[in-house]
């Protein structure tokens, strides 16, 4: 079974795309799981304050007629902060999709989330280590279930969580911590949650555009005007914050050594 020290908190989105930097939470479900085995669900449908498009809303069915009335994330962004407070955090696809989304809402809402803490459990990253398929694929080997209703975000959530209970009972050599299982997924090593920055030996490295794979503190130096240039762009409000750290620690440096 799952060792867990802190809660558990498994999260899905259903959202008006995928762009971190643009898209908007349209749905959140989060199954809640405690260390003495106990879980809660806690499920909103949020409006977006953007249309959703007509392809997004074939894949999840939510239509803006069904949000229109609903909170705005900036209305609920304290009661979603208090839920997740103390948790570790999971999901299927969820470093690469649900929690840069989710941090960005944090950002624009102007409530502080800090991950720093957290360990960030990617379900879909331990499946494709060892049984690359999709959710629902997924669900059918590790729980010899069909998933119904897939693309809600309860049920996603559920099923992703059902999954991971699965996986620690099936590869025990993965661990059953959420420690050792970020350790074995091997997704450490990014600076921000988009992977525009990534650490190599323990040295912020770009990993993306021109200057993939040059230290980021040795471009900003050469050329400073690439970090006005990423602050003007539509990067993700995460990246920019990380952007900003190294930049102001480089300055700072600077000044110390002068």
């Amino acid at each position: 079974m799952l060792n867990l020290k802190k809660p558990l908190a498994v999260i899905d989105l259903e959202t008006t795309g995928t762009n971190p930097g643009v898209d908007r939470i349209v749905e959140i479900a989060i199954v809640k799981l405690l260390p003495d085995g106990n879980r809660s669900i806690k499920r909103k449908l949020i409006n977006p304050e953007m249309p959703i498009p007509a392809a997004v809303t074939e894949v999840h069915g939510i239509t803006d007629e069904m949000v229109k009335n609903a909170p705005t994330f900036k209305q609920v962004a304290h009661e979603i902060k208090q839920i997740l407070d103390g948790c570790d955090l999971a999901g299927f696809n969820c470093n690469k999709f649900d929690v840069p989304i989710l941090v960005e809402e944090f950002l624009r809402a102007e409530v502080e989330f800090d991950i720093k803490n957290r360990k960030l459990i990617d379900i879909q990253s331990i499946y494709h280590k060892m049984e690359p398929r999709t959710l629902e694929a997924a669900y059918k080997f590790y729980c010899n279930k069909a998933l119904e209703g897939a693309h809600s975000a309860e049920v996603d959530a559920v099923a992703a969580l059902e999954i991971l209970l699965a996986q620690v009972e099936k590869y025990p050599e993965m661990g059953n911590t959420p420690e050792a299982i970020q350790k074995f997924i091997g997704e450490d090593n990014y600076v921000d949650l988009a992977r525009r920055i990534i650490m190599e030996n323990g040295v912020e490295i770009f990993n993306f555009g021109k200057h993939k794979g040059k230290p980021v503190i040795d471009v900003l130096r050469q050329e400073p005007q690439y970090y006005d240039w990423m602050m003007r762009g539509d990067f993700p409000l995460y990246t920019k914050q990380k952007l900003t750290e190294i930049y102001t620690r480089m300055k700072l440096m600077r000044k110390i050594n002068a």
